[in-house]
Parts: structure tokens; C-alpha cells; sequence
């Protein structure tokens, strides 16, 4: 007979909490907690994993420009206002979660900062789900109107972000004296990744406040790679590399969406099938793979992705395979 090999782990991922109640200060419904594995994605027999990987739903404060029809014809009654969009996932799709893109900052869209603010202060009433809120992408609009989302919603307990290893020190401040977590990128790389941690534990936020963004692709756009980077940075972590000990949030629809074969139209690429089915394929299938390679955080877009990466979770959690 063969025996069966475990691994014995002596490390664990560091649990990270969004959201507060009202019994803690704050005035979510519920609080998100995700991390705390002590060891590989699913592997119950090797050890325990507390918290099951979660969904949010990504919103954007503008109307988007370049998301497909596929996705338009789920969001594009709420378009016009995205309190109202905000609502529809929570209410009619039953989110968890929610990831605020602040996209109307962006230079080239340049919407008024009070603007912005004020549709957070909205947001913090008409939705009362634990927030994510990340920004365009551009380091002097980030770094001007995110310190101000941080004081807004302080005590909320949100995750905000993204830094990098050249522009964490402002938004890290804020987060820290505001109670919140925050997201710290790193480009596909285990180094960088473990340096921006140090950089911002150094600054006094606690490794409990922290997710990695290791950055990924979409199926077939180097998913590989990021798989294996993924892969590498849990097996440090249960090896007690408390550095970089932390969970892992993945912007799958974001990457999933803009990839070709997610998009095309089938008039243009028959062979490839209907793009109502291919496309919500592609993101579920590129978040099944970022779970197995130990995602904690899933943004996604498409209800129907949603739905069907819900149900593998909770069948692979059911059975302990």
C-alpha cells in the first residue's frame, strides 16, 4: 500500500478584517475576514483553513468605456448613477463585497475631487456592505484623493489601494491613522513584494493590515507565471516568512475582460462560439486557477462568473477533497 505524504506546516497566512460593525465603530452590516491558512488551497488534510475565498464585486464611479456588450447587459440600467449599481449587486446579486474603482479621477477624465468624495459619503449610506476602494492608477491623483476617501470612511475598516515600492509612504499614513487595511502591489516579483512589505510595516501598520496584489494575468496571458509566483509566496508564508505573510487579492475581472478571447464578437471569430458564454467562461476559469494558486480576494465582474466560482468554492469546502 502507498502512504499517503502531508506536509507539516509551521507557518500561517495572517488573517486580515474588512469591515466594522457598529458595535465596532463603524456601520457595515457584516465584516469580511480572509487569510489565516496553514496550508496549500484545499489541502484540508495538510491543514486548517479558516476562511473561504470571497467575491467582489467591482463598480467604477463613472460609466465604464471600455467594458463589453456581454457586461452591459447587466449594468447598463444602472450606469447612469453608480449608487443605483452599487445597490444592484448588493441587493439583486447578493454581493459580499464591494470594490469601488474611483476611475472618474483618472487625468483624462479628471472628475472634481468633491465630486468624488461626496459619492463615497453616499456610498457609506445607500450600500452598507464592507468596502474596498482602490483608485485610476495615476500616483498624483491616487495620492491626492485616496488620504481623503481614508478619512472619510474612517473606522470603516475598508481595504484601500494599490501601492507600489515607489509610492506607498502617503497612502500608507493615512491608512494607518484611519483605521484601515491597504493593498500593496508588486509586479509579478517575490522580492519587490517582500521589500514593499518591509517598507510599510516599517512605517508602523501591522502585517494584519496588509494584502498582496502580486499582480496577475487571464487565462492564456501568462497565468503560469503568476500562478507560480503565487504559489511561492504561500509556500514562504508556511515556512514562517512572516514578511510576506499575507493574503492575496486578485482583480481578476479586470484582466479577464480585456483579453481578446474574452471580448471578441463571434462575427468576427466564428469558430470561437457566442461571446455570452465564452466571456463569463474566461473569468471564471482564470479565478478558479488564482484560487487554486491561493487567491483570498477575487474582484470580479460578470454575475455569472460569480455565480458558478461561488458554487466551486462551496463544493470543494463541502466535500474537503
Amino acid at each position: 500500500m502507498i502512504k499517503e505524504y502531508l506536509e507539516n506546516w509551521t507557518g500561517l497566512v495572517n488573517t486580515v478584517k474588512i469591515g466594522a460593525t457598529p458595535q465596532e465603530g463603524g456601520t457595515r452590516r457584516k465584516t469580511i475576514t480572509v487569510g489565516g491558512e496553514k496550508t496549500l488551497a484545499f489541502l484540508f488534510k495538510e491543514g486548517h483553513l479558516p476562511n473561504k475565498p470571497v467575491i467582489a464585486y467591482e463598480i467604477w464611479d463613472i460609466k465604464p468605456i471600455d467594458w463589453p456588450e456581454e457586461l452591459t447587459n447587466y449594468y447598463s440600467d444602472v450606469w447612469s448613477d453608480p449608487l443605483d449599481w452599487a445597490e444592484k449587486v448588493a441587493n439583486v446579486y447578493k454581493a459580499d463585497l464591494l470594490c469601488v474603482r474611483l476611475m472618474g479621477i483618472h487625468p483624462e477624465i479628471n472628475r472634481d475631487i468633491d465630486y468624488e468624495l461626496n459619492f463615497i459619503k453616499n456610498l457609506l449610506k445607500r450600500v452598507n456592505l464592507p468596502l474596498i476602494i482602490v483608485g485610476c492608477g495615476d500616483d498624483e491623483k491616487d495620492n491626492t484623493v485616496l488620504p481623503l476617501c481614508s478619512q472619510i470612511t474612517k473606522n470603516e475598516r475598508c481595504l484601500i489601494g494599490e501601492v507600489t515600492q515607489d509610492n506607498y509612504k502617503i497612502l500608507t499614513a493615512a491608512v494607518l491613522a484611519d483605521g484601515h487595511n491597504i493593498i500593496a502591489q508588486s509586479p509579478i516579483d517575490i522580492n519587490i513584494a517582500k521589500q514593499l512589505n518591509i517598507l510599510i510595516s516599517d512605517m508602523g501598520l501591522s502585517f494584519d493590515r496588509i494584502v498582496i496584489n502580486p499582480t496577475v494575468g487571464a487565462l492564456g496571458y501568462g497565468l503560469e507565471y503568476t500562478y507560480s509566483i503565487m504559489e511561492r509566496l504561500r509556500l514562504a508564508a508556511l515556512n514562517q516568512d512572516k514578511v510576506i505573510s499575507s493574503p492575496f487579492i486578485c482583480f481578476v475581472g479586470q484582466e479577464s475582460w480585456r483579453a481578446k478571447e474574452a471580448k471578441a464578437r463571434q462575427d468576427e471569430f466564428y469558430s470561437w462560439g457566442k461571446e455570452s458564454r465564452r466571456g463569463p467562461l474566461w473569468e471564471m476559469i482564470t479565478a478558479v486557477s488564482l484560487v487554486l494558486a491561493g487567491a483570498d480576494i477575487l474582484v470580479m465582474r460578470h454575475p455569472k462568473a460569480i455565480e458558478k466560482i461561488k458554487e466551486y468554492i462551496e463544493l470543494m469546502f463541502k466535500n474537503n477533497f
